[in-house]
């Protein structure tokens, strides 16, 4: 079991709540010393073979499968502790359906879910899994059918027998890290004369461009896998297509993994007002879906190749924070997700963000948070974190909605108008409590 250490703290006049988690083995906060490091990446196909309730725009039923969906897991271990890193080929889940997963699987291996990051590449061309969680208070217009049980739980099946296989493969392995940038993204947050904005395309808006790129070789320089980190929507294809797909997150990494010889997972960043930029068309023609293996695949395999040999001396550590920010007025709430709520005892209402930590060895943080974050909230941080690489991971473990920034809100819009829990507060609130983590974490 792990060590659970609580620290409460009031940061920014909101309730900052720490758990720093470690291994037991470890026995000290700071987490193991470097050790024999083990890793293995897989795939596990979970393309549907009947038709399905598409998540992403207004309900649609799909119409065939364009190209395959796939859960893609890392395991690592450090000779302390073991994480799994999962990125799947859907839109978004509810925080309920990966507690639920969590259970099962600890139940049927022994993992404890602070071990797994479920995250989601956020294809609008996948089907629906699981419960829709707190998308029906923000867009109860799109699951007035029903849903479609038997899929989400072969998909939660398929995912628990992944990590098994994953974690028998486990083998020795190095670990390297890099950045690299791309061009194959856009800000989409339209603004007009009045300086209000709308969904659209904004070339002179905020962007993150980087590519975080972690790389796993055996010990004679073999692929093991990759992971690559990067902010795009998974919006190239728009609501008339009724086919099956990755989207360009997909696309790119097939087209990476048969370069390179081995799984690529691709892990959405803050990708919350950001495009691909060729959004929302109705065909892959259409769409240039091919051009995105030259602008962001290409680019990735250039950042991996420039990688020296990377270190088999690896030294894990994992942590979380709850961030507890304002409720917006009048914003509903659903029964699975009551304890991602709390009222003070002055009636005031805030949303508990779980917001996560993977910290490998001295140079590389990952922070993960069941989000549409706007990319300026991750620059900020990573401008201002005391590591080398610092990466963020949206869509993980769940959806609570869109994380706008405080300017956001008061240009209005899609994102602070529709889809988000959160008052114009949620910025300042995030950012200082996500940094005052990272501030403290050992190094």
């Amino acid at each position: 079991m792990a060590g659970r250490n609580p620290i409460v703290d009031k940061v920014g006049g909101f309730r900052l709540i720490v758990l720093l988690l470690v291994s037991a083995a470890a026995g000290t906060l700071f987490g193991a010393a470097p050790g024999e490091f083990r890793a293995s990446c897989v795939k596990v196909d979970i393309t549907p073979e009947t038709s399905q309730w598409l998540l992403g725009y207004g309900p649609r039923q799909s119409e065939g499968v364009h190209d395959r969906l796939y859960h893609r897991i890392v395991a690592m271990d450090d000779g302390k502790m073991q994480f799994f890193l999962v990125s799947s080929d859907l839109a978004a889940i509810s925080p309920a359906f990966y507690e639920q997963f969590c259970r099962e699987l600890e139940q049927e291996t022994g993992i404890e879910s602070r071990q797994v990051w479920w995250t989601l590449t956020h294809t609008h061309s996948a089907p629906e899994v699981g419960s829709p969680g707190i998308v029906k208070i923000m867009l109860p217009n799109r699951y007035l059918h029903e849903p479609n049980p038997e899929y989400s739980e072969w998909v939660k099946s398929r995912l628990i027998e992944g990590v098994r296989e994953a974690r028998s493969k486990l083998e020795p392995a190095r670990l390297a890290v890099t950045t690299g940038y791309s061009t194959a993204n856009i800000n989409r947050r339209a603004i007009d004369v009045d300086g209000s904005a709308s969904l659209g395309m904004n070339p002179d808006g905020p962007v993150d461009r980087q590519i975080g790129l972690i790389r796993l070789d055996r010990p004679d320089g073999s692929p093991l896998g990759l992971i690559a980190v990067y902010a795009m929507h998974g919006t190239v294809l728009g609501s008339e297509n009724l086919l099956i797909s990755g989207d360009a997150q997909g696309i790119v990494a097939e087209y990476v993994e048969e370069k390179l010889g081995a799984p690529m997972l691709y892990v959405n960043g803050a990708a919350g007002n950001i495009a691909p930029i060729y959004s929302t068309r109705p065909n892959f023609k259409r769409g240039h879906i091919t051009q995105f293996n030259v602008l962001l695949g290409d680019r990735i395999l250039q950042a991996s190749a420039s990688l020296r040999s990377g270190t088999s001396k690896v030294a894990l550590w994992t942590g979380e924070t709850v961030i507890e920010s304002p409720r917006k007025a009048g914003f509903g709430w659903v029964e699975e997700l009551d304890h991602y709520l709390r009222v003070t005892d002055t009636g005031v209402s805030l949303v508990r963000v779980p917001v996560r930590f993977l910290k490998i060895n001295r140079d590389l943080v990952i922070w993960s948070a069941p989000l549409e974050l706007f990319c300026e909230i991750a620059i900020n941080v990573r401008n201002h974190s005391p590591f080398p690489y610092t990466f963020f991971a949206g869509y993980t473990n769940g959806f609570l909605g869109y994380l706008p920034t405080r300017q956001a809100f008061s240009e209005g819009g899609y994102e602070p108008g529709h889809v988000t829990p959160f008052t114009e507060q949620v910025e300042d609130d995030f950012t200082q409590g996500v940094s005052t983590y990272i501030q403290g974490m050992p190094r």
